[in-house]
């Protein structure tokens, strides 16, 4: 099956084919419902941002999207193709970077890569695309190396190569930052960011909220099985009134603004308002603590803020 993208905008009377189409999906584990009814539609070319935190049912629904879950009632498709029904077009379509580190031992960088290709039916004429993948993820200088002597971060390189090996239209990056040092996170959004302008879908889940505020151009929020907020970023951040005002002190922070506080470490905390006239009373009660302020910044809230307003919890897994 060839590598094509379907048009993204109305044509006459046709109608537009999502990258993910996903319809009243539920899934049971038991008694346990992981899964409450999501419906979502992607649309192709999107950098869509999954969010949620422990518990939520990212995962799960990323393993119903990639075929290793069926779901207990709904639908699901990627690309128009059924994952269920129609599998095989379906997963030709998807390509998925987990978040665990699992790797063929017995091969190297480009056999690993090249024999993923070939399991979606890319042969020889798909090795060009393989060589651009090695070499945007700065792995050119280990393709020749086995994956078991790779470095931990150089593993993950090979992994988000290996998820786009076949070169699919819609790309999901399960918290692939996680533990990951600056230069590969650098590299590799440079990487999808190119892939995404030339029309690729990526789907993010992410406990680095900043990274979902700057690439995500839509963001859904989850928990407990179901999604709870669905809007565009900069939506989502309008709809949070307020302001955090970061205070560098000489001492510890004055109990009358502990309500207040969002976070604090090393002298440094940020307390967040809900409205702008609480600096001026912030600011009284720093000068009847006789507390110098030695730096101070008023900026807007962030995604952390509407996402902790909206499910609350962590993000530090899933």
């Amino acid at each position: 099956m060839g590598f094509r993208f379907y048009n993204t905008k109305l044509v006459g009377h046709a109608v537009t084919i999502p990258a993910i189409h996903i319809e009243q999906v539920h899934k049971r584990f038991g008694s346990l419902e992981a899964l409450n009814g999501i419906n979502l539609t992607i649309n192709q070319g999107e950098f869509f941002g999954l969010l949620g935190p422990n518990g939520a049912g990212k995962s799960t629904l990323i393993n119903i999207m990639a075929g290793l879950l069926k779901p207990t009632q709904g639908k699901v498709s990627v690309m128009g193709h059924d994952v269920v029904h129609d599998y095989q077009a379906a997963r030709l379509n998807l390509g998925v970077v987990p978040q665990e580190l699992v790797f063929d031992p017995f091969f190297n960088v480009r056999e690993m890569l090249r024999f993923q290709a070939g399991y979606f039916g890319r042969g020889k004429e798909n090795d060009a695309w393989v060589d651009e993948v090695i070499e945007s993820l700065g792995l050119t200088d280990k393709a020749h190396t086995n994956m078991r002597k790779l470095s931990g971060g150089m593993k993950r390189r090979a992994l988000i190569a290996q998820a786009l090996a076949h070169k699919p239209p819609v790309i999901v990056l399960d918290e692939p930052t996680a533990g990951v040092d600056v230069e590969l996170r650098q590299i590799m959004w440079g990487f999808i960011k190119k892939l995404n302008a030339e029309g690729h879908t990526i789907i993010l889940t992410t406990h680095y909220l900043e990274e979902a505020e700057t690439l995500c151009e839509r963001v859904a929020m989850m928990k407990q099985g179901e999604i709870v907020a669905l809007d565009t970023t900069a939506n989502l951040l309008n709809k949070l009134a307020g302001k955090n005002l970061r205070l560098k002190l000489n001492a510890a922070l004055p109990t009358s603004l502990l309500p207040l506080l969002k976070n604090g470490e090393n002298g440094i905390y940020t307390l967040a308002l809900s409205e702008l006239n609480q600096v001026e009373f912030v600011m009284s009660e720093l000068r009847k603590a006789k507390l110098n302020v030695e730096d101070m910044q008023l900026f807007e809230a962030d995604l952390e803020d509407v996402f902790m307003s909206l499910v609350g919890g962590n993000m530090d897994s899933k």
